[in-house]
């Protein structure tokens, strides 16, 4: 089974909200109001997180629904940015 990474380029964040909107068993509101990956590491300002395929779904949503297209879903084997 394929196994994909969440990157959130957070300091580009706006703070709209539309992530944990549309996928708040991932994301949430920091303090700071931007958005936050839950248990995201930080990887250079970056959080990141492994995902599995079932969760995939939720997690382009939230890519998708980015306006300043900060969050990121890549395949881990290939590399590939599928958002």
């Amino acid at each position: 089974m394929a196994k994909y990474k969440v990157i959130h380029e957070r300091e580009g964040c706006i703070s709209c909200g539309a992530c944990w909107g549309v996928c708040p068993d991932f994301w949430e509101q920091g303090d700071d109001g931007k958005s936050s990956l839950k248990n995201g590491k930080n990887n250079g300002g970056n959080f990141e997180l492994i995902i599995e395929e079932k969760d995939l779904i939720c997690n382009k949503t939230a890519a998708e629904s980015c306006p300043v297209n900060v969050i990121h879903v890549v395949e881990e084997k290939s590399k590939k940015r599928l958002i």
